[in-house]
């Protein structure tokens, strides 16, 4: 007797056991989702905009391929974007305590997963976003490492609180914005720039500002990291020192260093001089990655500052350098290994940025106002944050991969495992639980709405252009 055509589930122990962890991982995410607005809660006024925001967050971690104003009023099954404009623009809550809320909720979460031994950094970065005009809050042509180069966009400091073989997520923020808008008292209007910012600030000032609100929180860091924007940044360094904070910072290779009776010398300079000789260096890992050990070649030698030294990476194979200045308090001791792990858990905040992104919807967002973004971008950062304590939970339960291989020409194994759930796979089982079910009418009418306000935006456009056009005219004619 022939088979029916389809495709065919066979139900094991391993799909049984699969199908566990995608339910726990769902009610974890449910039961985090509901302590984090619990936490939250006290930073909103009214109701209203308290649900709205707790709506909001759930729209962020569905599955809409695009996630502004329109798409996540529709995904929560409001009439229109207007109640969804107005919690990022003009309902009353504190936004800022709403994101110390977020900060403490995340960092006890990943710590109650660490051992003691674990370290925990601060990473510091930008990350940019693309954005058309002129009216955007933070905007100018700068560059961006999301659009490779220069581009039009603005440009957003973060802090991600990393806790080794655990997590990571982002816990603080600043927008950072160009003088020429702070001085001009028409833009700064437009853009609903907050009166008490009236100097520009660099981003190793930033930084300042997003440590200390994490220092004012309890936060505790074993060493703040962050690239050569950071870590040529003098200020941010001094000003780690005076806290008594250590920090593995990369600087670049001009970056000039002192090395007393030897001699002033950059940081390829001073390579050429003291670590010439292949026995100088030593083969460590800088932590574990996807592909298996981060293997480099790394040297180590003091300064003449007191606690300064110099931690140099050299890349197997290419022998390319990367130079790390670090610091620490008079007093304290660490092995080389751990200013190399220290080094190796920088690079985590990329992968809070790609997820935050990817994910959530962290870039794409159509608001231009200076407390808009701010408010997408923590109500953002709360979603990422539940599902890192999500995925921190999970992850002894779900990591079932094969053993590591050994040598270069060991067999494979019967079976590879799986690796444990990840903040981007809890966000779409978490998705796929919570899918709301639209009636037709309510399809029809976003469908109608958004094809009337096109038209709408159409005629003003074009109606623009005619004006352009005929002023254009008055002054050539």
């Amino acid at each position: 007797m022939k088979q029916p055509l389809g495709v065919f589930f066979v139900v094991t122990r391993k799909n049984q056991r699969a199908a566990a962890d995608s339910t726990v991982a769902v009610e974890v995410c449910d039961g985090l989702f509901r302590v984090l607005l619990a936490q939250v809660a006290g930073c909103f006024t009214r109701i209203e905009p308290r649900r709205k925001a707790g709506q909001y967050m759930r729209a962020v971690m569905s599955g809409l391929a695009k996630r502004n104003g329109w798409t996540i009023a529709e995904w929560i099954g409001d009439a229109g974007p207007a109640a969804v404009q107005r919690l990022l623009s003009r309902a009353v809550w504190d936004h800022d305590a709403a994101m110390s809320a977020v900060r403490t909720f995340a960092v006890a979460g990943l710590d109650q997963r660490a051992a003691a031994s674990r370290l925990r950094i601060g990473a510091l970065d930008e990350t940019g976003q693309a954005k058309k005009g002129a009216a955007t809050a933070g905007i100018q042509r700068q560059h961006m490492g999301c659009a490779d180069g220069i581009a039009n966009g603005i440009n957003t400091v973060h802090l991600a609180y990393v806790v080794e073989s655990v997590g990571h997520t982002l816990i603080a923020h600043r927008l950072w914005i160009p003088a020429f808008q702070l001085a001009d008292a028409a833009l700064r209007k437009l853009m609903g720039l907050p009166e008490a910012m009236r100097r520009a600030r660099a981003k190793g000032r930033i930084a300042i500002d997003l440590l200390a609100e994490a220092y004012r929180d309890g936060v505790v860091f074993d060493f703040i990291c962050g690239d050569e924007v950071y870590g040529g940044c003098t200020i941010l360094r001094r000003w780690l020192e005076r806290t008594g904070q250590p920090y593995v910072l990369r600087v670049k290779k001009t970056h000039v260093l002192d090395f007393g009776p030897r001699g002033r010398f950059t940081c390829e300079q001073a390579v050429r001089e003291f670590a010439s000789g292949c026995w100088h260096w030593r083969a460590y890992s800088a932590g574990t990655g996807s592909k298996g050990e981060r293997a480099y070649a790394w040297y180590w030698f003091d300064t003449a500052a007191e606690g300064h030294t110099l931690l140099v990476r050299k890349h197997r194979s290419s022998g390319k350098l990367a130079f790390h200045y670090c610091y620490l308090p008079p007093g304290q001791q660490v092995t080389l290994r751990t200013l190399i792990r220290a080094a190796g858990l920088r690079w985590p905040v990329e992968e809070a940025f790609k997820a935050a992104k990817d994910d959530f919807g962290l870039d794409q967002s159509q608001v231009r106002t200076w407390k808009a973004i701010r408010r997408h971008t923590i109500l953002v950062c709360a979603a990422l944050a539940v599902t890192a304590v999500a995925t921190a939970r999970m992850h002894s339960r779900t990591d079932r991969r094969a053993a590591p291989a050994r040598t270069g020409d060991q067999a494979r194994p019967d079976d590879f495992g799986q690796i444990a759930l990840t903040v981007p796979e809890i966000r779409r089982l978490w998705a796929a639980a919570h899918q709301p079910v639209h009636t037709r009418a309510h399809r029809y009418h976003w469908s109608d709405w958004r094809r009337r306000h096109q038209a709408e935006a159409q005629w003003y456009h074009q109606r623009r252009n005619l004006a352009i056009w005929d002023e254009f005219h008055e002054v050539t004619a």
